[in-house]
């Protein structure tokens, strides 16, 4: 199965838990083929010119741009078949898709067996986090999809040396996928996507899946063993993005902010005129009392609706140059990608995730939650700390959701614990990024409702005791883009984010006073109309701020209400 080039490659290593591994996958998988990859830009091309061979990816005509479609089936993550192995009960303390270990690895051995005939086995290496830093995580990937492989190599370093360099030899997270049998190039078994977490070996099984955020097994899934890690230890593992804010010139503040799925996180990290580290996972330490973060990935897998010029010009440029790029279900049309919102003339013909379409069909051209992968240092306003190992000294963390009725702007917490709070009761309206109906109003603390790996209780303890030791505390702050007037309108635009985020920033450094309420530090009208009139070039009126900044006191009680009701609920069924 493996020749002595790839062996030889395997040996360098100096790791008998990596060959343990890639024997068991064969013995499994059974494929025609195993190859082994390195870092090398020769590997690095050999992947990417087999994603195209494969008919996983297709070139477009621009230099290094590429086309990935996904099953129908597949077009975002799948929340009902996500699940944690699990020896005995745990009491979570809220509701976790869980399943027995032994029944759960019996029915992924009866998936799984020979799923790779026929195809080749890739085994490649990667470091979430900067490489040889006190934040690095090394991680193996066994994969027969060189989509998977391709978009992992846009957005983690590389891990190969990481590897040789591994004192404990089995502290690395490891990943098991299989696009499974394809059919006009994505998923077929469909009914047989699995996707199973084992807490307890820091492993991931996913298969029968190609979409992204089920089978690039060092996005979101390794997420979850990292926040297993990052409580035991002490640490924090968010869904955040990280980014450089300049409230003033030659000044620099570093954000990271927590946002679910589809509601701002990338926008808010894109703002004109700040700098961006990272849009999606931060790992945050408390090295020598001071708390210092990374970026776990180098690369963004973005959602691409609405990413237009005038909004988005950062990634619209790098969208539209010849670097590297693979645009995932969106329309294609004489070599050319097309998404939703971009804000230009669509062809009235082309091809998508669900084959030919033309401007006669009832179905949209490109699919809500089509995405677009590239490397940060793409971009214009990348932040020259993106690949510092020490981290960047972080001064305050934003939490937002999708609230259409309740939460202001913005505000800033009491305190470092009452900002613990305002990021548990964070709520939010689901969105396409999730596989079900949309709309509907979930509580999702820190927005990490998906990924939550330990008990709720222990993931909120590790953040109430995080700040003990610190010499400089981060101020917390709330922000919600998304409140509607009676008739469905926004009352903010999507720009307005700049303002909210720089006023955070002059609250950082004691420029701004403000108004002390139950619900937090809220804005005083002057220092915003001055915010408005310098950075956006529009008179703030009062009644713009009376509507975005009253306390909609019933609105909040009917919020505590649900919470509390939940909370009895979850007491209930745990026997708490």
């Amino acid at each position: 199965m493996i020749d002595e080039l790839n062996l030889k490659k395997l040996e360098a290593l100096n790791n008998e838990k990596v060959i343990e591994y890639v024997n068991d996958a064969i013995k499994l998988f059974k494929p025609d083929k195993v190859t082994v990859l390195t870092n090398s830009k020769e590997d690095i091309q050999y992947v990417k010119d087999l994603a195209i061979k494969n008919k996983e990816e297709y070139p477009l005509s621009k230099e290094g741009h590429t086309y990935h479609f996904d099953s129908p089936l597949d077009q975002g993550r799948d929340k009902a078949h996500t699940a944690y192995l699990l020896d005995e009960e745990v009491n979570w303390g809220i509701d976790i898709n869980s399943i027995d270990k032994k029944k759960g690895l019996k029915e992924l051995n009866e998936i799984m067996d020979g799923i790779m005939k026929g195809k080749e086995m890739l085994v490649a290496f990667f470091c979430l986090g900067p490489t040889d830093s006190k934040f690095s995580i090394p991680a193996m990937q066994i994969t027969d999809s060189a989509y998977v492989v391709h978009s992992e190599s846009i957005l983690y370093r590389g891990g190969y040396e990481e590897f040789k360099n591994l004192k404990k030899k089995d502290d690395f997270f490891y990943l098991m996928h299989s696009a499974g049998e394809l059919e006009n190039g994505v998923c077929k078994n469909i009914d047989k996507r699995r996707i199973y977490i084992d807490l307890a070996e820091n492993r991931v099984y996913t298969c029968n899946n190609q979409y992204a955020g089920n089978s690039v097994g060092l996005k979101k899934l390794c997420f979850r063993l990292a926040i297993q890690k990052a409580t035991r230890e002490g640490w924090l593992a968010e869904h955040m993005f990280l980014m450089g804010v300049h409230g003033k010139e030659g000044r620099t503040s570093y954000f990271a902010g927590a946002y679910p799925s589809a509601c701002g996180k990338t926008s808010t990290s894109m703002i004109s005129g700040q700098n961006i580290i990272g849009d999606d996972i931060v790992y945050i330490r408390n090295i020598d009392g001071i708390p210092r973060a990374v970026n776990v990935e180098k690369g963004i897998f973005g959602i691409i609706q609405d990413v237009n010029k005038k909004d988005d010009p950062y990634i619209y440029d790098a969208l539209r140059t010849n670097q590297e790029v693979i645009f995932s279900n969106v329309l294609i049309s004489d070599g050319k990608p097309y998404w939703l919102g971009m804000k230009e003339d669509i062809p009235k013909d082309g091809i998508n995730y669900l084959g030919k379409w033309n401007d006669s069909m009832k179905e949209s051209y490109a699919h809500k939650n089509a995405r677009y992968t590239l490397c940060i240092d793409e971009l214009k306003n990348a932040d020259k700390a993106l690949e510092d190992k020490n981290g960047v000294k972080l001064d305050a963390l934003v939490y937002g959701g999708r609230d259409s009725d309740t939460t202001v702007p913005v505000a800033e917490s009491l305190s470092w614990n009452h900002g613990v709070l305002l990021s548990a009761i964070i709520e939010s309206e689901t969105t396409a990024a999730t596989i079900g109906k949309e709309g509907v109003r979930e509580h999702d603390p820190m927005a990490m409702l998906d990924f939550i790996s330990v008990p709720m209780k222990e993931f909120i303890r590790n953040h109430m005791k995080f700040d003990i030791g610190l010499k400089s505390v981060p101020k917390a702050f709330t922000t919600n883009y998304f409140l509607k007037d009676e008739n469905g309108e926004f009352f903010t635009s999507k720009l307005d984010k700049k303002v909210w985020i720089l006023w955070a920033d002059g609250r950082i450094h004691s420029e701004f006073d403000g108004i002390k309420t139950p619900i937090g530090i809220i804005p005083k009208y002057e220092d915003l109309k001055e915010l408005f009139k310098v950075h956006m070039d529009r008179e703030y009126t009062y009644e713009e701020y009376e509507k975005e900044f009253s306390i909609r006191v019933d609105k909040y009680l009917d919020k505590m209400k649900i919470i509390e009701n939940r909370e009895r609920s979850i007491q209930k069924k745990f026997r708490v």
